[in-house]
């Protein structure tokens, strides 16, 4: 079987990185969170006071950008890799709302997108490797052997996020939730640089109505066509 490159791109909260995970456990694969990447840089721009109200400072932060180190480390216990930022582990800060509000408006600025896609590409260079995230299949690698558009109804995209953030303890609403994931749409669909769209070669994956082994399998099966 040769070595493929996996793209999974779509919509948030529709279990793109929770397909992507199992599956590069599954056939040995490395797994590349880049939606992660994006949530650094939106975390280290409301550390450093690069963002408020009215905005991104995009110059101070496209003058920074050459500070922000980004690395993911195998976490044993959990069996995947957690994200650091500059040394720390910053894995379960980045997964927040606080950073969920902030991370669409850091990923439309061109010079981030630029950076964290030579990263990402530096990261595909050997193959067997499953990255997720908007662009990966249209941007990132559209060569890749393999591309998964994911999508699901709208309602119950909001349902998994709200019960993935309350299981974690975090005090939030339906309604936050769904001002939170309508605002991403569109800021991922509408952004200038590398848009949210469906590669013209993917396969689309609704998973309105998967449970997550039948999505698993499906996925799976189509990596063993594409690896002969």
């Amino acid at each position: 079987m040769k070595k493929i490159i996996i793209a999974i791109d779509g919509y948030s909260s529709c279990g793109k990185s929770t397909l992507a995970k199992a599956l590069a456990s599954e056939i040995g694969y490395s797994y590349v969170d880049t939606g992660a990447m994006y949530r650094a840089v939106a975390l280290y721009a409301m550390r450093n006071n690069l963002v408020n109200e009215n905005g991104v400072n995009k110059e101070a932060l496209i003058n920074q950008i050459a500070n922000i180190h980004i690395e993911f480390k195998y976490n044993p216990d959990k069996k995947f890799s957690d994200t650091y930022l500059n040394g720390e582990n910053i894995e379960e800060e980045i997964r927040g709302l606080a950073v969920s509000n902030v991370v669409s408006k850091i990923s439309i600025i061109k010079e981030v997108r630029t950076a964290m896609v030579d990263q990402q590409r530096m990261l595909g260079q050997k193959k067997a490797i499953v990255m997720d995230g908007r662009d990966i299949g249209t941007a990132v690698f559209p060569n890749a052997e393999l591309k998964i558009f994911m999508t699901a109804d709208p309602e119950i995209r909001i349902k998994r996020r709200l019960d993935e953030l309350q299981a974690k303890g975090q005090n939030v609403s339906y309604e936050e939730i769904k001002q939170n994931l309508q605002s991403r749409d569109f800021d991922d669909i509408n952004r200038a640089e590398n848009p949210l769209r469906q590669a013209e070669d993917a396969v689309v994956v609704d998973n309105s109505n998967l449970t997550k082994e039948q999505q698993f399998q499906l996925v799976l099966k189509l990596v063993e066509e594409r690896s002969h």
